[in-house]
């Protein structure tokens, strides 16, 4: 078939021809490059062998290439950047407000609430949510009404678009028709830029219920007593608010008078008092905080001509009960026979009375400050002489006495260490002229123990004449004693132990060496004294039999 024939058939159905002659099937491209430059030219025609060339630029084509930038394969070619919907239209909401009448059926006070809502379009996805905002001590399940979905239009499968809201329409979603009444600013900006006019906003109509309420006891045209909305009106403004008085309860009797702090709680939602004690550490008191019960105190009584059978005041025969201008800083004022001075008052009473009783100067009181009885000094009583001093006196100064308190760092220093001196009875009997003594002097403690060395034939039992113990020194008072050191131990010196006189005569080697280490603590004559005994029987050690001295 002849590439002549074939073209000179119309292209209509019936009259074009497959070339069976045709080899090359692929598609010519038409873009290149060529010194820098983009340039286009047709592809060749391969019709069966023979090759039909594109047709060659003209001059004006080449003139304007001239004037186009070149750029290589590298470059990125400038074209309008696409943005998807979803990234151009996020977080774009027109937000709408309007209201429902809900029907109320079994109710004789309403007939119908308006409730409002808030309608939210969002404009990514032409999804739309209801939200009903919530309204405290409603008693209603508020909250997302509808959740964010496509909201259909008709039963045709249709769905509403932006196009179709406008204000002061109805729109009608599941059965529920509400009412758009108005739109932020954004949106009113929005739907201006789209050439869509809005209607005038409407104002959203007041529910009867709320505005029944809301309506003062004077005003209270329904049948309803008036003391009982004013009950009412009073609990839902004025619950929880509570004026705080501090005063101090004067208490006078035939003996004495004296005040004690307590605070006065006045409450405005149904204008009851009560009292609480203001407990203070060691009073010696007990900790019993209500001093009166929450009541109604009556200022003003009837006065009746016959005796009363009851003790209680019935609500008849009380004329006027206390209020919140009766309490008044700097005054006394009478609750139940009992008197309060009142000094001062919390900030949100000091602002109470600011806004509803100007006139009342509520200033703090400077009140005269009680003394401290805690700081006063403690009276000690006279030892009696039973036990140690130290651990008699605890006794003084808690209930549950501790053991007195000792320096530890002298006793695990000094612990074992001890100054033993030979000691011979100053007594007028002859039998005692030959009885024989160590006083060891201990010096973690500051005690004297004395032992009795054995004696054969003597007739008297050795060992422990006297316990570990401190011994005071003659003529020193019970309360304040003064008791023996390492500097009264000299040679020769009388030693009065509870009435007996020890006299001592000799001592051993390392009560000389401590003594010479505190030589700046002893007397001289104390140490000279040691030193002419001991220093003569250095070699010999202590001239004392040690089988039986104490350990």
């Amino acid at each position: 078939m002849s590439t002549e024939w074939n073209n000179g058939l119309p292209f209509i159905p019936g009259y074009t021809f497959r070339d069976l002659a045709k080899t090359a099937f692929h598609r010519s491209q038409t873009l290149g490059y060529k010194n820098g430059f983009a340039l286009s030219h047709r592809p060749s025609v391969v019709i069966g062998k023979e090759v039909l060339a594109a047709e060659p630029l003209t001059h004006h084509e080449i003139d304007q290439l001239c004037f186009e930038m070149p750029y290589t394969v590298y470059d990125k070619p400038e074209y309008e950047e696409f943005i998807p919907a979803h990234v151009a239209l996020d977080k774009k909401v027109l937000r709408f407000y309007g209201h429902f009448k809900e029907e109320i059926f079994h109710s004789p006070a309403e007939n119908y609430r308006v409730r409002h809502v808030t309608i939210y379009y969002y404009l990514e996805d032409d999804s739309m949510c209801i939200i009903e905002p919530s309204v405290v001590n409603s008693g209603l399940p508020q909250g997302k009404r509808i959740k964010r979905q496509r909201l259909p239009k008709n039963e045709y499968g249709n769905y509403y678009n932006w196009k179709d809201l406008n204000l002061a329409m109805n729109l009608e979603v599941y059965g529920t028709t509400y009412r758009i009444s108005d739109c932020d600013l954004f949106t009113k900006e929005f739907m201006e830029s789209e050439g869509i006019v809005l209607n005038e906003p409407e104002k959203i109509p007041e529910d009867p219920y709320t505005k029944r309420r809301s309506i003062k006891p004077n005003q209270e045209h329904v049948n309803k007593s008036p003391a009982k909305f004013e009950k009412l009106y009073r609990f839902l403004h004025m619950d929880s608010m509570v004026l705080r008085f501090y005063g101090q309860w004067v208490e006078c009797d035939a003996y004495q008078s004296h005040t004690w702090p307590v605070i006065i709680y006045y409450y405005l939602v149904d204008n009851t008092v009560d009292i609480r004690e203001a407990h203070q550490r060691n009073s010696g008191r007990d900790p019993f905080p209500l001093f009166m019960s929450r009541q109604r105190i009556p200022k003003k009584v009837k006065e009746e001509s016959f005796p009363s059978i009851v003790m209680e005041i019935s609500e008849d025969l009380v004329e006027e009960y206390f209020s919140p201008k009766d309490f008044q800083l700097g005054q006394k004022v009478k609750l139940l026979s009992h008197h309060f001075f009142l000094y001062d008052c919390d900030g949100f009473t000091r602002e109470y009375y600011k806004k509803n009783y100007p006139d009342m100067d509520m200033k703090a009181v400077e009140i005269p400050k009680m003394e401290d009885k805690s700081k006063m000094a403690h009276m000690v009583p006279p030892y009696n002489g039973f036990g140690s001093l130290e651990d008699s006196l605890q006794n003084c100064y808690s209930l549950v006495p501790e053991p007195p308190r000792h320096n530890i760092m002298k006793r695990l220093v000094n612990c074992n260490k001890k100054l033993r001196y030979i000691a011979k009875l100053d007594s007028a009997y002859p039998e005692d002229r030959d009885r024989r003594f160590i006083l060891s002097y201990h010096l973690d403690s500051d005690m004297i123990s004395i032992y009795e060395t054995p004696r054969r034939n003597s007739g008297i039992i050795s060992g422990k004449f006297l316990a570990k113990c401190q011994v005071a020194k003659p003529g020193s008072t019970v309360d304040n004693p003064v008791y023996y050191t390492p500097a009264d131990l000299a040679i020769g010196a009388t030693v009065e132990v509870f009435s007996h006189r020890f006299i001592l005569t000799n001592a051993d080697l390392y009560a000389l060496k401590y003594l010479e280490s505190i030589s700046d603590q002893v007397p001289s004559e104390t140490l000279e004294s040691l030193k002419q005994t001991v220093g003569a029987e250095k070699d010999s050690g202590m001239p004392v039999e040690q089988k039986g001295e104490e350990k």
